[in-house]
């Protein structure tokens, strides 16, 4: 199964709509940059509710399960919207946490790539971590800690617009015009626009002067020596030339050029 960009993004858009924007934006940046080094992903985590994370806690302490986290409900950046967890999106639409698989066949494993990726975007890795390796897990926390957050603080929208204005510059979009630029543009606008038709009225004033240069006939002094130039090879056609062209043709023909061959 071979699934388009908008298919893979469709996969992950409920778990991104929690997140604030700058980090929303940072994540479908990173399923587009894997995408188009050929390895699919998908958001399996986004925004956990503080009762999730409690939930989450409590397995393999005092739910059954595996233990899966150190943070409380309050304690994980998942709380406040700003990190994810991902996987890898198979062929068949299933997921895969195998971090060596090279599905694309470069050489290089797919989870490397993803990070790799995920780095240049200003994601925290998880897997870099000294102790409680979390390798599907990425943050984009601001600076803050979890304290602040739990306290009412926030990225200024200074922070999220520059964050934002840095990934389309790197997804190679055009950034929004100044007043003064967009004043520029038009002013630019109208001169090309100018400059076009006096481009166009140019070559339509040449190709009347060419028009009015050609014969409608063949010279009756020039028409043995066309049929010379014809016989000879050195012309396919002698119709519709200028009264210079026909000269040239005869005095050639005079000098025997059309008898010798042009060589």
């Amino acid at each position: 199964m071979s699934l388009t960009l908008e298919q893979v993004k469709a996969k992950s858009a409920s778990k991104l709509s929690g997140l604030l924007s700058a980090d929303r934006t940072a994540a479908e940046a990173l399923i587009e940059f894997a995408y188009a080094h050929g390895v699919p992903i998908v958001i399996t985590q986004g925004l956990r509710t503080i009762p999730e994370q409690d939930g989450l806690y409590a397995q393999g302490r005092t739910t059954k399960g595996l233990i899966v986290t150190n943070a409380k409900g309050g304690y994980s950046y998942h709380n406040f919207g700003v990190a994810i967890d991902f996987a890898l999106l198979l062929p068949d639409g299933g997921v895969s946490w195998d971090t060596k698989r090279d599905g694309d066949g470069d050489g290089i494993a797919d989870w490397d790539e993803v990070v790799a990726d995920a780095k240049r975007l200003g994601w925290e890795w998880g897997g870099d971590w000294t102790s409680f390796k979390d390798m599907p897990h990425l943050q984009m926390t601001f600076k803050l800690s979890t304290a602040d957050y739990r306290a009412g603080k926030r990225p200024t929208q200074s922070q999220l617009d520059t964050l934002i204005a840095k990934i389309k510059k790197m997804k190679g979009e055009d950034e929004e015009m100044t007043a003064e630029e967009k004043k520029d543009f038009e002013a630019l606008k109208i001169l090309i626009k100018a400059q076009v038709e006096v481009t166009s009225t140019l070559s339509n004033r040449i190709a009347e002067l060419e028009d009015k240069q050609k014969l409608s006939e063949i010279p009756a002094w020039a028409l043995k020596s066309c049929e010379s130039a014809k016989a000879a090879g050195v012309l396919d056609a002698t119709a519709n030339g200028s009264y210079d062209f026909y000269r040239m043709v005869t005095i050639l023909d005079r000098v025997g050029v059309f008898e010798k061959g042009v060589k």
